[in-house]
């Protein structure tokens, strides 16, 4: 497998922002670059995740959107809740 071309990209942030990155970066343990690649990413498939989303609910009307989440649902198993991962009740928050 080649090795990817690297490119350089220069930004220009304020000054409390360089700040919050770098005290974020060092609490990571990362270098600012391997931070900013990973908040780049991570924003970025954010972003296009909700693109996506919106361009799948735009594509079908709520009737059918709701028919297929009904028929996936139909398709779960049914079966008791395990005591411990049940909600707390008040008696027993105590």
């Amino acid at each position: 497998m080649g090795q990817k071309q690297r490119n350089t990209l220069t930004i220009r942030v304020p000054e409390e922002l360089k700040d919050r990155i770098e005290t974020i970066a060092a609490q990571q343990g990362v270098s600012i670059n391997q931070f900013a690649l990973y908040a780049f990413t991570k924003e970025l498939g954010e972003i296009e995740s909700g693109n996506s989303l919106r361009d799948l609910r735009a594509s079908i009307d709520k009737k059918q959107m709701f028919a297929r989440i009904d028929d996936l649902l139909g398709k779960v198993p049914s079966r008791s809740v395990e005591a411990w991962d049940r909600p707390m009740s008040e008696t027993d928050a105590g």
